[in-house]
Order: C-alpha cells, then sequence, then structure tokens
C-alpha cells in the first residue's frame, strides 16, 4: 500500500516531460567520439570474494582493459528491435509508466545522465555496438532524418512491449513489435532514396540486426489473463503462437534483404526481485512456475530459428539463451565477484521488488556488486558478462548455432 501510495503521489513528476528534457543541448551526445576512446576502468563487480562469500578487504579491484576495439567497423549497422530490455530511449518520447528518463537511471553510463536505459548503465547492445567497432546506436524516435543520423544503424526497441500488440498496454503507450518493424522499413526506404536501391539492399545484408522481446507477452499478457488469454491456451500454446508470429516477422525482415539476427531469449524472470516478492519467495528461491514457461519459451524460439536457418539458406540467424547466461551468473556469484544476487538495487518492498526504482534515494551506493538494478533489470556489470557471451561466448555458450563474433567472420 505504501509503494502504491508513493506511485500515486510521483506521477505527476514521473508522467511530465518536455521536448527540452528529450533534446537538450547540454547533454553530451552518444554519438560524441569521445565516448568511444579505448580506455581502462576498473570492474568493481570483481571484487575477491572470501571463503565466506563476503568480499575480501585486503585484496584491490582488478584492473581490466576494455575489449580491443576494431580499427573499422566489422559490420556497416546495428539495427535494435526489443523491449526495456534494449531501450536506448525510445519511451521517452512516449506517455508511459515505462520510462528510465531520470535518476538514478543511467548514473553509472558514460554520460552519467539517464538516457531511457533501464540500467545503471550501459545495456547489452551498446557492449555489442562497441565490439563492432560502431557508435551507441541512437533511438529512431530521436532521429533527425538526415542519412548521417542512421548510416550506423537505429534502435526501434520500446519498453513494455511485446510480440503480441496489446502486451503491455496496461503501462501506458508503446511501441509493439510490429509497429518497429513498420518504422525500420521506413529506414530501408529512407536509405534506398539516399543510397540508391541496390546499395541500400548490400547495406541492409551485412548489417546486424538485434532482436531482444517476449518478456512482456508474459508479464504484462498472459499472465495478468489479458483477454481470458489462459482458458484460451495453456503455456505451450501460448508459446508456439508466439513462436509462430516471430517466423513470419523474420521472413518478412528477410524479404527486406536482412540476413543477419541475433535474437536474444528470456531471462529468468522467476528470479527477478519482483516476482521473488510477488510470489513470498523466503530465502531468495526463484519460482519454478514461472521460469518453466520461459524454458519452454526459449525452447520453442531455438527450434523455430533453426526452422529458419534451414529455410532460408543464405541466412544467418542465432538464438542467444539469456536465461542459461543468467543463471551461470547467479549459480557462480562469487566467480563473477556479486555479492547480491536477490535484491534489486534500486527499488522498495521485499528484495526491493514492489515498485520500480524512481528516486536517486531508493538506490544502493554500488551497483556493480548486484545482480539485479530495478525489479525487473539487471545492472550494467550483468550486461557486460551477457553481451561478451553474445560476442564470442566468453564465459559460457549461450548462442546457437553461431556467436556474433562467428557470424561476422563467416563474411556475407
Amino acid at each position: 500500500m505504501a509503494a502504491r501510495l508513493l506511485l500515486s503521489s510521483l506521477l505527476p513528476l514521473f508522467l511530465t516531460f518536455s521536448s527540452s528534457s528529450s533534446s537538450s543541448s547540454s547533454s553530451p551526445s552518444l554519438q560524441d567520439p569521445s565516448l568511444h576512446k579505448p580506455s581502462h576502468f576498473l570492474i568493481d563487480a570483481f571484487i575477491p570474494v572470501a571463503g565466506d562469500g563476503q568480499p575480501s578487504t585486503t585484496a584491490a579491484p582488478i584492473v581490466a582493459p576494455l575489449p580491443v576495439l576494431p580499427p573499422f567497423p566489422l559490420a556497416p549497422a546495428l539495427f535494435v528491435l526489443g523491449d526495456s530490455t534494449v531501450d536506448s530511449g525510445t519511451n521517452n518520447y512516449l506517455g508511459t509508466f515505462a520510462r528510465a528518463d531520470r535518476p538514478p537511471y543511467g548514473r553509472d553510463f558514460d554520460t552519467h545522465r539517464p538516457t531511457g536505459r533501464f540500467s545503471n548503465g550501459r545495456v547489452i547492445v551498446d557492449f555489442l555496438a562497441e565490439r563492432l567497432g560502431l557508435p551507441f546506436v541512437p533511438p529512431y524516435l530521436g532521429r533527425s532524418g538526415r542519412i548521417e543520423d542512421m548510416i550506423h544503424g537505429l534502435n526501434y526497441a520500446s519498453a513494455a512491449s511485446g510480440i503480441l500488440f496489446s502486451s503491455g498496454s496496461d503501462l501506458g503507450q508503446h511501441i509493439s513489435l510490429t509497429q518497429q518493424i513498420l518504422q525500420l522499413i521506413d529506414t530501408f526506404q529512407q536509405l534506398e532514396m539516399d543510397l540508391g536501391v541496390a546499395a541500400a539492399a548490400d547495406f541492409i545484408s551485412r548489417s546486424v540486426f538485434y532482436i531482444s522481446i517476449g518478456s512482456n507477452d508474459f508479464i504484462h499478457y498472459y499472465m495478468q489473463n489479458t483477454s481470458a488469454v489462459l482458458s484460451l491456451f495453456l503455456p505451450w500454446e501460448f508459446n508456439q503462437m508466439l513462436a509462430n508470429t516471430l517466423k513470419q516477422e523474420i521472413k518478412t525482415l528477410y524479404e527486406k534483404n536482412v540476413r543477419k539476427v541475433v535474437f536474444m531469449g528470456i531471462a529468468p524472470i522467476g528470479c527477478t526481485p519482483h516476482y521473488l516478492m510477488l510470489y513470498g519467495s523466503k530465502n531468495g528461491e526463484c519460482v519454478d512456475e514461472i521460469n518453466n514457461v520461459v524454458i519452454e519459451f526459449n525452447y520453442a524460439m531455438r527450434y523455430m530459428i533453426d526452422e529458419l536457418n534451414h529455410e532460408l539458406s543464405d541466412a544467418k540467424i542465432t538464438f542467444c539463451d539469456a536465461f542459461n547466461g543468467s543463471m551461470d551468473i547467479l549459480a557462480n556469484r562469487n566467480l563473477y565477484g556479486f555479492q547480491t544476487t536477490t535484491e534489486a538495487c534500486c527499488g522498495l518492498g521485499k528484495y526491493r521488488g514492489s515498485i520500480m526504482c524512481l528516486l536517486p534515494e531508493m538506490a544502493c551506493s554500488n551497483a556493480s556488486t548486484y545482480v539485479w538494478w530495478d525489479e525487473f533489470h539487471p545492472t550494467d556489470a550483468v550486461n557486460r558478462i551477457l553481451a561478451n557471451n553474445i560476442w564470442s561466448g566468453e564465459h559460457t555458450v549461450m548462442c546457437h548455432p553461431m556467436n556474433l563474433l562467428q557470424m561476422i567472420d563467416s563474411g556475407h
């Protein structure tokens, strides 16, 4: 009840925004080359842990270099579709509860300012863009329409969106996957006008397309029994419907010359602070009832992508298992240097999972020792680990039949 009262009192502030807050000239541009200079950084998450599971008080944080960046881009562009796991600012322009354009979101980002990313810092596609030798991908809704603003890719992802059109509507405005693809096709048409049809087709075929979506179809649709869906579909039937819908969407992209696609499965949402709180987890045990549905979803998606790779022989489509990658981190928290795997860094209530992060005072002091940033989303430190797995399987094999580096190395 206290959480709801706080949300009600903060709602006018949370939903108030102006064009100046979205396009302030005083904020550093994500296209600023200074944000992408190779440097060294402290991995605070990788603090040596003593035998009792507590951080060592004698060892210093490990100093590690940033990944060696390529001297030239390994792909002409990175295009992103999805939900809050990869939203880089789309929802800043929408009337919705699902927004991350106020502190403490972004406090550990390169600019130390909120950008609309649902993290204390970077999201996965920021790390992948860096690996590809590309600048951070800006949101489609913030573009000017100039070729210079889209030539390295655009991000269409919208928090609360799902594979189904209605998923996430309870939070306000969002851009569904189908709508995002229509925006992407509009971009393709602009590229054709600027580059010519043949050059645009070649550009699109060599670019990387990253899709991360599906969790809101459960969180904000199936598990809420929207439109009495529970009486219409068993979990496996619902998953099959999602897989068939996504398969048609990817085929639509293929018809527009898209050839390189990374699809990110759903993470273990049954382990998120929100569901630990909601289901009354006593000692931080994950909610198997939810995770079992997620496992079925990921299996259906991987099977569907295997089918597409056989049907579309010149396409390179890979499935990356966010569930297995995340469970590896949770099971080996000491190895990865995390101290807290059940409680969010920012939130209220048990496990800080009863309400989203709204104020700086709600956040912990050092997010890098936490797996979860808010009630649903991981920290920058976790995103970096998962991105490294997607890129090369650095910590654990997540992607099948190939990781992103193998996809790039395989040529056109």
